[in-house]
């Protein structure tokens, strides 16, 4: 396949998924490489047209960096508490560092733009650097045009535009690019910003760049922000808690401060198989990952997420569970059409280039079990449903009840005839169980006997169809004996207890067919008509650990957790899979999903083994301290 691609002449230089880093506002967000440059970045909106898009198109895309002239090696990390990016920068004539960073303060979502800042700083000796701006707006199709306003660089194109401003001097380029050149010594800084507005802001000089003290303060400003936010949390004790909180500022970095929606990646078409048609737009709020985010945040102690969250839902349904889609905009859109841009190559030549998500129409049962188990559990927190939410929920749950015989697409989403899912069904009983339980504990007038009577039926069918008696083990669907990871979620609704015999004997099953150099696939190969072979997912592998954990198996769920572990890059960031042949990342990154079950599985396996250090002999037997 390589040979025939045009593009073959540029594979070395495409850095692979694990070589970026993560930074995000709230509202938009960026990859950022290794070697300095911004090759993914979408404004105004995480779900926006991209501005610098040089990871689909090397190029066509555009990019924008500032790194040493000269040959040197990298270490990265972020500030403690922060998503601010340091990359150092090692030369034989002396080192530097980058600071890579979106501002943030309170009361940020009112703000009028967006804002990428670079501040590089000499450590050592003396670094020649270069800055390179090459902006190209809507997925590079569009090459703006690049002059100087009263002074100011300004790059405009459709209604899109950049200014950008340093403190060294920056020159035009064939007007389409900017660059500069300038040498840091130790002690001293140099600043770049680009600021995102529309073109008319820059025509009519109501933009002013800001000057080195203030960028100086905002700089400061976003890491007493992150700090704040980072101890509203809980702090979670043991080996995990480094990752923990990694992944919770992820989440919240790929959240929109406006709306309280949470975006399932920061990317689109990263592929899932190299050279295949697996290639997604994850740039959507999904309501089955939004709920689980809520979640992995409401465990350690960011219940404001799943407040805003459960309105941004109420608001996109317009309050109507016949309006309820399984994902939307992240500012409640409800059209995403999804089309193709030929014009680009994809990464690393892995075509289509996809925008928006046909899933929008898909039919997914499990989305009512959700959005009712996170009512449920906000309910037991001290919020309980107002009366107009209450309609909404109830109409959530005779929609269960209408519709759980049918057959529906699955967590999954494949793109095929529907089927008859495990994992739908259950959570279709999940939803009827939590409607009885909120209707019951807010004493609602609730059609209880229909309720009732399909809760015991829903669960008797799954025990049947979907249930292998000569395995003793849960399967994926009716029609089938497969195995599907998403069979672990079982126990975490309730459905079925960890230890029921049943459920042991389902993970055992699951690792039997599913499981490869200690990480999980979804489903055994050739289960769809998509190209490629997929790679292992990570968030089925974190489900296993907190399986695992849940069953009292805690030495077999570090080492199916650390395994997962290893396979996040060195800033702890995760994709949605992984190939542990080629030791290649895959799909889009960083994928809410995986970062939201690293936290799950992390506290059950914290949680369990503090249960367990409460235990001690006592006359021979073990007894609870307390």
């Amino acid at each position: 396949m390589q040979a025939e691609n045009p593009e073959n002449k540029w594979l070395s230089l495409i850095p692979s998924i694990s070589d970026y880093g993560f930074i995000a506002d709230c509202h938009s967000a960026a990859l950022v490489s290794r070697w300095g440059s911004i090759d993914w970045c979408c404004m105004p909106r995480l779900d926006s047209e991209s501005c610098f898009g040089r990871l689909l198109g090397w190029e066509e895309g555009g990019y924008c960096v500032l790194a040493p002239s000269v040959e040197y090696e990298t270490t990265r990390h972020y500030l403690e508490k922060t998503l601010i990016i340091e990359t150092i920068f090692r030369t034989e004539g002396g080192d530097a560092r980058l600071l890579d960073f979106f501002p943030m303060r309170a009361g940020g979502k009112h703000r009028p733009y967006r804002q990428i800042i670079r501040i590089i700083e000499g450590i050592r000796g003396r670094v020649p650097v270069a800055a390179r701006i090459v902006p190209r707006f809507d997925y590079g199709a569009i090459k703006p045009w690049i002059r100087f306003i009263n002074g100011q660089c300004a790059a405009m194109g459709g209604d899109a535009a950049f200014l950008i401003s340093a403190d060294f001097p920056l020159k035009l380029d064939r007007r389409h690019e900017v660059s500069g050149d300038l040498e840091i010594g130790r002690g001293e800084r140099a600043r770049l910003s680009l600021l995102f507005r529309r073109p008319e802001d820059l025509e009519e000089g109501l933009v002013e760049p800001p000057d080195a003290t203030e960028i100086d303060r905002r700089f400061e400003e976003t890491v007493k922000w992150w700090h704040r936010w980072s101890e509203k949390g809980k702090s979670l004790s043991g080996p995990y808690a480094e990752p923990v909180r990694r992944s919770a500022m992820v989440l919240k970095g790929l959240s929109n401060a406006p709306t309280g929606a949470i975006a399932a990646a920061a990317t689109t078409s990263l592929p899932e198989a190299p050279g295949g048609n697996r290639n997604w737009d994850y740039r959507y709020s999904w309501v089955r990952d939004s709920c689980f985010s809520v979640r992995s945040l409401a465990e350690l102690g960011y219940t404001a997420e799943a407040e805003r969250f459960r309105h941004f839902i109420e608001r996109s349904a317009a309050g109507s569970a016949d309006e309820l889609q399984i994902l939307f905009g992240l500012g409640g859109e409800r059209r995403l059409r999804e089309y193709e841009i030929a014009e680009l190559p994809g990464y690393r030549g892995s075509r289509p280039v996809r925008v928006g998500n046909a899933a929008t129409g898909q039919r997914q049962l499990d989305v009512y079990g959700e959005l009712l188990e996170l009512s449920w559990n906000w309910h037991r927190m001290g919020h309980s449903p107002d009366d107009d939410y209450w309609e909404f929920l109830e109409e959530l749950v005779n929609h269960a009840v209408r519709l759980w015989r049918e057959p529906d697409h699955g967590i999954w989403e494949v793109r095929g005839a529907p089927r008859h899912f495990v994992q739908s069904k259950a959570m279709c009983w999940v939803a009827v169980d939590r409607g009885i339980r909120l209707a019951e504990s807010t004493s609602r007038r609730s059609p209880l006997e229909i309720w009732k009577k399909a809760h015991a039926e829903i669960r008797c069918t799954v025990e049947k169809e979907g249930y292998d008696s000569r395995r003793g083990v849960f399967v994926r669907a009716f029609d089938t004996r497969d195995m599907d990871a998403s069979l672990l979620l079982l126990p975490l609704f309730g459905f079925v207890d960890h230890n029921d015999g049943r459920m042991v004997r389902t993970v055992g099953a699951i690792r039997e067919d599913l499981e490869e150099e200690g990480l999980l696939r979804r489903y055994p190969p050739g289960q769809d008509s998509l190209e490629g072979r997929e790679g292992m997912f990570l968030a089925c592998t974190f489900w296993l650990a907190e399986c695992l954990a849940r069953q009292g198996r805690l030495d077999e769920a570090h080492r199916v957790f650390q395994r997962a572990l290893s396979t996040g890059n060195d800033l702890c960031l995760f994709p949605e899979e992984f190939d542990p042949r080629s030791e290649m990342m895959l799909g889009n990154f960083p994928q809410g999903l995986t970062h939201l079950s690293l936290i799950a599985a992390a506290v059950a396996i914290t949680e369990e083994e503090s249960k367990k250090e409460r235990m001690r002999p006592t006359g021979g037997r073990y007894e609870d301290c307390h």
